[in-house]
């Protein structure tokens, strides 16, 4: 078993699709270990994002994630962090595959409905970022 990080983003949240992908993650065989809906401050999407701070997208990235609540998870499952990749689809919905989450549920590169990690690495770094303790069990 393998876990990954993911969050339904402001986007989704607002245009109250939470609850079609959360369905989607539990149909494709998820199990969900942690969850809490947070409206995540700038500081915090800034401390999150920090890998991207030199990038140009960086200050809209987390003006749009501390825009509005967010669903934070932390998924669980057989090779979790592939899966819920394939699961998410493309970062832009409009080169999403069929059936993916983005290409459902997302309006842009930028209003994407989820988000996901990308590796081990990545993964325990996000989780620990937002789950601590006997929140994750």
């Amino acid at each position: 078993m393998e876990r990954t990080f993911a969050i339904i983003k402001p986007d989704a949240v607002t245009a109250a699709r939470a609850g079609a992908i959360l369905s989607r993650i539990e149909q494709a065989g998820f199990r969900v270990v942690a969850m809490r809906l947070q409206h995540l401050t700038r500081a915090q999407a800034e401390g999150f994002y920090a890998v991207h701070a030199a990038r140009p997208f960086f200050s809209s990235l987390t003006d749009f994630m501390s825009s509005g609540p967010c669903v934070l998870l932390a998924l669980e499952a057989p090779d979790a962090i592939k899966r819920w990749r394939a699961l998410m689809g493309a970062t832009d919905p409009a080169k999403a595959d069929a059936g993916t989450l983005r290409k459902d549920f997302g309006q842009s590169i930028e209003f994407n409905a989820t988000h996901g990690s990308d590796a081990p690495e990545t993964a325990a770094f996000e989780l620990g970022y937002f789950f601590r303790g006997l929140e994750l069990r």
